[in-house]
């Protein structure tokens, strides 16, 4: 669709208030909407990761590119008042589909915004038509030694290369901007503040992680989608919610990591697209 720099301003930058926090979204396109939620790496928001998703998703339906609870340009309230809990933003993700005033809302996550979105496809039913988990989080105890360069991120330059090599495929070449961009929205004072305070709160929790009990709530149908060659969620991970979830199904990506919205975008937009477009 473009390089980063080329889609930047692409898209319609609005923004809501969710019981207090004002939230950040992009927004495009018309028909069914549907709500995509980012992952919880250091530099993430809405549009670094789904600057090349939103245009191929946009021909199909109303696209809302949502910035997450101390993430990107929405709100990061102070960590000294505040818990950078999952259920805040279960809370909060659910608060933003409230405002907007829609009924009900298929929703897209990644890693951390899936489990997100997962978490209110379980507690608020009535609002999710269908969900999408794309190498999400919801089975991760624990943290492996190889992700910890993620969790402790040093806000450097450097730091950040060292998390995208981790997060992607051998093959993938990382565009220079979008190293840049995540540079920047990470070392921000306040976002730095809300990044640590989370990870603290994953780490106390030992992982980001549901029992799966809860996981078996899940209702709505539901696809499972990700790359062969996650690190972070590897492809028997993601089979457990496929066994968890009765009305689901699953497709991954060959030569493709934790992102696959950014490495693989046109598989990735289609193959969602066909299955949110699905009877």
């Amino acid at each position: 669709m473009g390089t980063f720099k080329e889609m930047r301003g692409a898209f319609a930058e609005k923004a809501v208030d969710v019981a207090g926090v004002r939230t950040r979204y992009l927004e495009a396109g018309a028909g069914p909407p549907v709500v995509l939620i980012h992952g919880g790496g250091a530099g993430a928001d809405c549009y670094g990761n789904w600057y090349d998703c939103i245009p191929r998703l946009a021909g199909s339906f109303r696209v809302l590119a949502v910035d997450m609870l101390g993430f990107g340009n929405s709100d990061h309230p102070d960590p000294k008042g505040f818990a950078y809990s999952q259920e805040a933003r279960v809370d909060h993700l659910a608060g933003f589909v409230a405002a907007l005033g829609i009924d009900k809302v298929s929703l897209v996550g990644n890693s951390m915004g899936g489990m997100t979105s997962l978490g209110v496809a379980v507690t608020r039913p009535g609002l999710v038509d269908k969900l999408v988990l794309m190498g999400s989080a919801g089975l991760n105890r624990g943290i492996r030694e190889e992700l910890r360069p993620i969790q402790r991120y040093d806000y450097s330059r450097e730091g950040m290369a060292t998390i995208v090599r981790i997060l992607t495929h051998e093959s993938y070449v990382p565009d220079e901007g979008l190293l840049d961009y995540r540079y920047a929205l990470a070392t921000e004072p306040t976002t730095r503040a809300a990044y640590t305070a989370t990870m603290g709160w994953v780490r106390d929790q030992g992982g980001l992680f549901y029992e799966e009990d809860f996981i078996r709530k899940v209702a709505v149908p539901t696809l499972v989608t990700g790359g062969k060659n996650d690190l972070v969620v590897p492809v028997p991970v993601a089979i457990r919610f496929l066994e968890l979830i009765d009305n689901s199904w699953g497709y991954f990506i060959p030569d493709c990591g934790h992102w696959a919205m950014i490495e693989h975008p046109a598989d990735f937009a289609a193959a969602t697209t066909r299955f949110l477009l699905s009877t």
